[in-house]
């Protein structure tokens, strides 16, 4: 169970049964949010260890929802995971990247002068509906027993197989060439520096993603969820501990 504003009601229930609705911060990995929350309760409210896990792996660069469960919740995480997504992405046009976002610095100088709203309006189109995507060499796949990104950044280029990927509806929500901002909803399993990647090659140019937030992981919207420090500090009000301001 939860609260309306993804926090645990009690502290019993952080341990036994909990969804927390996390803002996942520019830079963090979902893992320094899983861990972050573990150590804390470990090491700050002196609670016993407990099964706590994310329900769908958000990248460094991005921010938004990230859903954390613990204990018999863990159980719902697959299930969670399955769920359709939102995201608000920027693309930036003219340039690719090898990771597809700027985990890696741009390169190349491709023309942006044919391109405008409405012929965009077009290319989005073409990636509606259900398709194969093949996910980028900087990704966590698993290729010969390593994750892909390993390789990668070893200069290899592994062979990554195509996905089948559903692209419930993709729109326009600002056009400022040459960035784009555009809202996704996908199923599980879809990566968005791919398709910014694909979109910038199927409008004769290059693109990479600049910039991307989960607005939604169905059932849960980012509306509902809170910062880090927001949690931390509710648990410490759980404890009856004093409120910290500094960024954790």
């Amino acid at each position: 169970m939860h609260s309306a504003s993804g926090q645990p009601n009690t502290l019993e229930e952080l341990v036994s049964d909990s969804v927390i609705l996390i803002d996942k911060p520019y830079t963090w990995t979902s893992f320094d949010v899983v861990n972050k929350i573990k150590w804390f309760a470990r090491h700050q409210l002196g609670l016993p260890p407990f099964k706590i896990g994310h329900a769908g792996t958000l990248d460094p660069l991005a921010t938004g929802l990230l859903v954390v469960c613990t204990g018999k919740a863990t159980k719902r995480i697959a299930s969670i995971q399955g769920g359709e997504k939102e995201y608000l992405a920027a693309l930036h046009f003219g340039q690719t990247t090898p990771s597809f976002d700027l985990e890696t610095e741009p390169e190349g100088n491709y023309p942006t002068g044919q391109l405008g709203k409405e012929q965009l309006n077009g290319v989005l189109g073409t990636f509606r509906g259900e398709q194969w995507q093949r996910p980028p060499v900087f990704s966590a796949k698993q290729i010969k027993g390593q994750r892909a990104y390993h390789a990668a950044r070893n200069g290899e280029r592994p062979e990554i197989p195509p996905v089948r990927v559903v692209i419930s509806d993709l729109v326009i929500e600002r056009c400022q060439l040459p960035e784009l901002e555009i809202r996704v909803r996908c199923s599980k399993g879809t990566y968005i520096r791919a398709l910014a990647n694909d979109i910038g090659e199927r409008a004769g140019s290059g693109a990479y993603l600049k910039a991307l937030r989960r607005t939604e992981s169905a059932p849960y919207r980012v509306d509902q969820a809170i910062s880090p420090l927001a949690l931390l500090n509710h648990l410490r009000q759980l404890a009856g501990l004093p409120e910290e301001t500094r960024p954790v």
